[in-house]
């Protein structure tokens, strides 16, 4: 929230030009949230006022739906929680786990 932007890049081999990079803005120009694509690039953009409300509220996850040339663009936008096993570096970036402190039941082989 602080700086408008957080990304990430996916990097497919070692040419500079084999990547993905993935971006989350939000702007108070914004009125809804919208998509933009450039070469090797995608970001979604939101409301600063959606971002907050997301950010502080319970909602998990955005979701629009956009009909681009006679196909459907579905856009989801989701919080990214803690494991409940992770290393603190694991769970750097990521949204408290709203489980952290419960006990997880282990699955049975």
């Amino acid at each position: 929230m602080q700086v408008g932007r957080i990304e990430g890049t996916i990097r497919f081999a070692i040419e500079d030009d084999a990547k993905l990079t993935y971006a989350l803005e939000h702007s108070a120009a914004q009125a809804e949230m919208s998509v933009r694509y450039r070469l090797q690039e995608v970001t979604v953009t939101l409301s600063t006022e959606d971002a907050h409300r997301w950010l502080e509220g319970k909602q998990v996850g955005l979701h629009r739906e956009y009909a681009i040339g006679g196909e459907l663009l579905v856009v989801l936008v989701e919080k990214d929680f803690a494991c409940l096993d992770g290393s603190d570096a694991d769970n750097a970036d990521a949204f408290v786990n709203p489980k952290h402190g419960t006990d997880c039941p282990r699955s049975q082989i």
